[in-house]
C-alpha cells in the first residue's frame, strides 16, 4: 500500500471575502508541484460562500465538475438551458463540459452561507456533448457506502450521477468504534478519501476532520472510526489516457 497523508492545514487557502477557498491541489493562485492532482482527480475545493455572492458567467471544457453543496443552497445557471436550478444540500451536481460551456454558481440564500465540495476530474474522452445532470441522495444508514457518482459507460441500477471517467465517488457515515472494509475497482486504481468530520484511522493514520489521505497499489482498507464520522471517497485511475 502507498499511503500519503494530506492534513486539512496543509491545503492551500484564499480569502477573497466573499468566498473562503481551501484547495487540495494547486488551483488559481496556489501551486505547489507536489499538489497538482492525484490520477485523474484534478481539484477538490472546499468551499464557504457568502450569501448572495458566487462565480459569474465563466467557461470550461473537457472536464468532468462535480459539486456537493454541505449546507444551503447553489443556484445554477449554464449555456445548456438551464436557469438558476435550486441545487440543496444531500444532492449532488454532475456537468460534462465536453466541446465548452458557460455556466455561473451562486449562494441561493441571502442571509445563510453555503459551504461545498467542488470536484473536477480529467475525462477518458474529450470533446463530447456537455451535459448536465443533479439528484437527491438520502443519508446512507451508518456502515453503508454509498455511491454517488460512476461512469457513464457502467450500467448499474443504483441512482448514481455519470461522468466520462472510470471513477467512483462515494460517502460513508459511521458510527463511533465501528469499521467499514473498501475495496478498490482494479490495480490501476487509487482513493483520495477526505475525512468530512469527526475521527478515525486507515492503519495506523489517524484522520480529523477534513484531513485526507491518496491511497494507491492495494486492493482494500479497513477504517476504524473512533468518532462519529463522515467520509467522502473519490476513487480514480492513476494512470490514465484522455482520448
Amino acid at each position: 500500500m502507498t499511503l500519503v497523508f494530506h492534513s486539512a492545514a496543509s491545503r492551500g487557502f484564499a480569502n477573497h471575502g466573499w468566498l473562503q477557498a481551501n484547495h487540495s491541489f494547486s488551483f488559481a493562485n496556489y501551486y505547489d508541484a507536489n499538489k497538482m492532482n492525484f490520477g485523474a482527480l484534478r481539484v477538490l475545493n472546499d468551499d464557504l460562500i457568502a450569501p448572495s455572492m458566487g462565480f459569474g458567467t465563466h467557461p470550461h471544457d473537457n472536464m468532468e465538475i462535480i459539486t456537493i453543496p454541505l449546507s444551503g443552497f447553489l443556484k445554477h445557471k449554464d449555456s445548456m438551458g438551464n436557469s438558476w436550478e435550486a441545487v440543496k444540500a444531500g444532492e449532488v451536481q454532475v456537468m460534462s463540459a465536453g466541446t465548452g460551456i458557460q455556466h455561473s454558481e451562486i449562494n441561493g440564500s441571502s442571509t445563510e452561507s453555503l459551504s461545498l465540495f467542488q470536484i473536477w476530474i480529467v475525462p477518458n474522452k474529450r470533446n463530447v456533448t456537455p451535459r448536465y445532470d443533479q439528484c437527491f441522495f438520502e443519508q446512507s444508514l451508518d456502515g453503508e457506502l454509498q455511491v454517488l457518482v460512476t461512469s457513464i459507460e457502467e450500467t448499474s441500477t443504483d441512482s448514481s450521477l455519470k461522468i466520462h471517467q472510470d471513477a467512483q465517488i462515494s460517502r460513508l457515515n459511521l458510527a463511533a468504534n465501528t469499521s467499514y472494509d473498501y475495496t478498490l475497482k482494479s490495480p490501476n486504481h487509487g482513493v483520495y478519501v477526505m475525512q468530512v468530520y469527526g475521527v478515525s484511522k486507515i492503519n495506523t493514520t489517524e484522520l480529523n476532520s477534513r484531513d485526507a489521505v491518496g491511497i494507491s497499489e492495494v486492493k482494500g482498507f479497513k477504517i476504524k472510526a473512533t468518532e462519529e464520522s463522515q467520509l467522502l471517497f473519490i476513487e480514480v485511475p492513476v494512470t490514465f489516457n484522455e482520448s
